[in-house]
């Protein structure tokens, strides 16, 4: 990895697979054009659908009330799992895609498999069909369509997919989507049949005991998934996919079945494991964003120990403090730009040292050592655009 060196590169471009040269034809355009057409055709139409069964069964004013009171959980919700994501920020796009894909798609689909089965319950006089679908159709569906958003995601940048937290901050996201879309429907309900004594317990409910319900259910898929993404075997991947889709259900199951399970059920099940089950969780969020900057730490040293970064670089880029302070220090030596450079500098700095995790567990995509390339150029010129000159 030392810089310039002919072998290195050599062999840099050797890995290489595939052409700068731009493609002559109009298929790249086309491509992204039906592909643009096809995700806004999607979410228009599950918007469409979404208020079309609002608008079925509340009232315009109870509808706003409810998603005026749906919005308060987010406020909590979606800060937590961006607070996560602090190392290596995910694609703005990519996280709407990804509220969105919860808060449409996903609902509408659920609604109708959800609708569908219990018909098919209610005609086949299953006993209690109403339980049954809460605690054993519901969380398949739901879980199922909420997945399905984050492996799109993982297949639309896998290049970038990197692990357990960028699967928990897509699940998060999808999870905050469903959850604020369906808590309208629950309150606004709750509101049409028992005024503002329905419409509080429900909210106290949904909203303040169990914000993060849908968020943690399919935070296990996430898991599931940043586990499969970081192994070679296909064994592994899949049981890892299939364990976190199957803890999700069954949590989410567990929940849905406290919630029918009268008052003093639901509030024993809650204090009992509900709530260990939550500490647990932000316990290990905390874990997880602390070992993303040990890794960073760790695979950097080698392109220190090569030239292309200072060991005291290093030791920034690894706590969010010291980055925090770098990016002042940038600011007050050359204004905003040069804060900017240091951001970019700080997320080509993170990409690259989970690119090579990647590369030591052989889990990196074909182009990798073309994009060690990109990145570490993006580094030594960002550097320049705050320091003034390479550190080589």
């Amino acid at each position: 990895m030392t810089p310039g060196d002919p072998a290195e590169e050599l062999e840099r471009l050797e890995a290489r697979e595939w052409s700068r040269e731009p493609n002559p034809t109009w298929r790249p355009v086309l491509r992204r054009i039906l592909t643009l057409g096809v995700a806004v055709t999607l979410v228009l139409g599950s918007l469409l659908v979404l208020l079309a069964i609002i608008g079925g069964q509340l009232e315009t004013r109870v509808a706003v009330l409810a998603a005026l009171m749906a919005l308060i959980p987010l406020v909590i919700i979606v800060p937590t799992y961006l607070w996560l994501d602090r190392y290596e920020a995910e694609p703005v796009r990519y996280l709407v895609a990804a509220f969105l894909w919860g808060a449409l798609i996903a609902v509408v689909g659920a609604f109708f498999l959800n609708t569908l089965g219990l018909a098919l319950l209610v005609e086949a006089h299953w006993v209690d069909p109403f339980a049954t679908g809460a605690v054993y159709l519901a969380p398949v569906t739901e879980e199922t369509l909420k997945g399905l958003g984050i492996f799109l995601i993982y297949l639309l940048r896998r290049h970038e997919f990197d692990g357990i937290i960028d699967g928990i901050v897509y699940a998060g996201l999808i999870g905050a989507g469903f959850a604020f879309s369906e808590n309208i429907l629950y309150l606004g309900q709750a509101y049409t049949e028992m005024g503002n004594e329905g419409l509080t317990a429900t909210f106290i409910v949904r909203g303040l005991m169990g914000p993060f319900g849908h968020p943690l259910f399919t935070s296990l898929i996430g898991i599931g998934i940043g586990i499969a993404v970081s192994t070679r075997s296909s064994t592994a991947r899949t049981l890892a996919t299939l364990g976190g889709w199957a803890c999700a259900v069954l949590l989410h199951g567990g929940w849905n079945l406290s919630a029918i399970a009268g008052i003093e059920g639901f509030l024993s099940a809650y204090i009992t494991y509900q709530v260990p089950l939550f500490l647990g969780f932000i316990g290990f969020l905390v874990w997880l964003r602390r070992r993303e900057g040990r890794l960073i730490g760790q695979y950097l040293s080698a392109y220190a120990d090569a030239g292309w970064l200072t060991h005291s670089e290093v030791g920034m880029l690894s706590h969010l403090g010291t980055r925090r302070a770098a990016r002042a220090w940038a600011r007050r030596r050359g204004g905003v730009a040069a804060q900017r450079s240091m951001d970019a500098f700080q997320d080509s700095a993170s990409d690259l040292a989970l690119l090579r995790s990647r590369l030591v567990h052989g889990t990196a995509e074909r182009d990798a050592a073309q994009r060690e390339t990109v990145l570490l150029q993006a580094i030594t010129a960002h550097r320049k655009d705050f320091i003034g000159t390479p550190v080589m």
